[in-house]
């Protein structure tokens, strides 16, 4: 399994990371030879197709389920739903956009699945992730652990999300996706996945709003 590397890791902030799309159309012809070619039965493509696309699926499963181990067991699923699937493939489609709506439905599963079970997510830091930056070289430690409580409340208010705004918000704020990806991966109207959008970040700057107040 591949792992993000401290590259790949991003800060847990309300801040949109990357601003990628999964639209790259030299990208998109790769695949979709590669895709051609599995179908065939050749092994290699789908592996290739793996190595191209599983780095970003963890990122999306780690997030999304907030856990590293059950991001490793989203992403081996989704992959093998795909292959099972491969011949659905519309090829005038995206296949990442594809990835990531059987990523992304993995991820709400597990998620489900979990709360049915009553099981509090464990939080699990992604290799190399740190705390937000503070301006200081020489924080004091008041400011390190005001930086500690922000990431935890963050957490902490992740995990009361429905699956559907935590979903949503982690394509939109973290992947950096467009409405219209968004309302594909998660199979909805646009103003569906806006509306998600809107209400986690309604609820998390609500749960940051004791700490952020007196900074003001």
């Amino acid at each position: 399994m591949i792992r993000p590397t401290a590259a790949d890791s991003h800060r847990f902030l309300l801040t949109a990371g990357e601003t990628g799309s999964l639209t790259n159309s030299r990208m998109e012809q790769n695949d979709r030879a590669f895709v051609t070619k599995a179908r065939s039965g050749d092994t290699d493509a789908f592996r290739a197709l793996v190595e191209r696309h599983s780095r970003a699926l963890f990122r999306l499963a780690f997030r999304m389920t907030g856990n590293a181990q059950d991001a490793e067991d989203v992403v081996q699923d989704s992959f093998l739903r795909a292959y099972r699937q491969l011949d659905r493939f519309d090829e005038r489609a995206s296949f990442g956009t594809w990835m990531y709506r059987i990523a992304a439905n993995c991820s709400l599963d597990l998620m489900r699945v979990r709360k049915r079970r009553n099981q509090t997510p464990v939080e699990a830091e992604a290799p190399n992730d740190r705390a937000p930056e503070l301006p200081s070289l020489a924080p004091s430690p008041e400011r390190i652990a005001l930086s500690g409580e922000v990431r935890e409340r963050i957490a902490s208010a992740m995990n009361e999300l429905s699956e559907t705004e935590r979903a949503a918000f982690v394509l939109r704020h973290f992947e950096g996706l467009r409405m219209e990806e968004i309302s594909r991966v998660l199979e909805c109207e646009p103003g569906a996945a806006k509306h998600s959008v809107f209400r986690a970040v309604q609820k998390l700057r609500r749960a940051l709003e004791p700490i952020v107040s007196p900074l003001r």
